[in-house]
C-alpha cells in the first residue's frame, strides 16, 4: 500500500494503512503549514527564505530563522520514524535549502482529484453516465474536506481556491449524471449544493 498523505481534514501520514504520523505529531499550526507545503513542493529544493513567508506571510520577525529552525527540526524529528525511513522518506537542510524526498508512488490526498473529474467528464462526453458516480464522488469527498482550517495565506487560499473549483466541477459531474440516470431529484439536490457554493465563491470574490 505504501505511503497516503492527508491534507485535508486532519494532517497524517500512513504507511501500509497504518497511520504513523497524527496532526498532533506536528505541534501546531504552523508545523502543519510548513509540512504540507513540503509536501507540494516536494519535486524541489525549498529555500528557507521562501518557506518563512509561507508560514508567516504577512511580515518575518527579526527572528524568523530561529523560529524556522525550531519548526523544521519537529518536522524532520516526526519524518525520521522507521516505517518512514524504511519507505524511502528522507528531510534534509542543505545551504539554506530544504528538500523533502518521498517515494515516486506516494498518494497524496490533494492530487488525484483532478485526474478524477476529468474521467468522469469523460464518462459523460462518452454517454457512460452511470461510470461518473466513482470519480466524480472521490473528487468531491476529498475537496469539501477542510484544508489547513485556522491558517491564512496567499497559497493556502489559493490551494482553497483549487479545492473549491474541483468540488464545482465534481458536483456538475455528478448533477449530469444522475440527471442522465433518471434519479431528477437526487440531481436537483446536487446542482443546487453547487449553486450555493458558486455563490459563495462570487461573494467573496467581490468582497
Amino acid at each position: 500500500m505504501g505511503i497516503r498523505i492527508y491534507l485535508t481534514g486532519r494532517v497524517g501520514l500512513e504507511v501500509d494503512g497504518h497511520v504513523v504520523v497524527k496532526e498532533t505529531n506536528l505541534r501546531g499550526k504552523q508545523g502543519r503549514l510548513a509540512l504540507a507545503y513540503l509536501v507540494h513542493e516536494r519535486t524541489r529544493t525549498v529555500p528557507e527564505e521562501e518557506l518563512a513567508t509561507i508560514i508567516w506571510p504577512h511580515e518575518l520577525s527579526p527572528a524568523w530563522e530561529g523560529a524556522l529552525s525550531a519548526i523544521t527540526s519537529r518536522i524532520r524529528t516526526t519524518l525520521s520514524m522507521d516505517p518512514l525511513k524504511q519507505q524511502g522518506v528522507s528531510f534534509y537542510r542543505s545551504s539554506g535549502q530544504y528538500q523533502l524526498d518521498l517515494p515516486t508512488d506516494v498518494w497524496i490526498d490533494l492530487e488525484p482529484g483532478a485526474s478524477a473529474i476529468d474521467r468522469a467528464e469523460a464518462y459523460l462526453r462518452n454517454g457512460s453516465a452511470e461510470q461518473v458516480l466513482g470519480p466524480a464522488g472521490a473528487a468531491a469527498s476529498i475537496a469539501r474536506r477542510p484544508f489547513l482550517p485556522g491558517i491564512d495565506g496567499y497559497w493556502v487560499d489559493s490551494l482553497r481556491g483549487k479545492l473549491q473549483r474541483q468540488l464545482l466541477r465534481a458536483l456538475d459531474c455528478l448533477s449530469e449524471s444522475q440527471r442522465l440516470v433518471g434519479e431528477p431529484m437526487v440531481a436537483v439536490e446536487t446542482a443546487t449544493e453547487a449553486v450555493k457554493l458558486d455563490n459563495l465563491r462570487e461573494e467573496r470574490t467581490n468582497f
